[in-house]
């Protein structure tokens, strides 16, 4: 026969482990200084022109 899994301690080890997973993630996107997100912005926009001026009008 198979285990026994109980399912509320299954559902919180599930919604436990999505949380650290938001965590991670939202650490990486926050946890930056502030001259780190300045040089992002920049090549963003930079990278934002470029892409303009290689349009083709009609």
């Amino acid at each position: 026969m198979g285990d026994i899994v109980n399912l509320n301690r299954a559902r919180k080890d599930r919604a436990k482990a999505e949380a650290r997973a938001r965590a991670a993630t939202n650490r990486v996107a926050h946890g930056r200084t502030k001259a780190e997100k300045q040089a992002a912005a920049k090549t963003r926009e930079r990278a934002e022109k470029h892409l303009d001026g290689q349009k083709l009008e009609d």
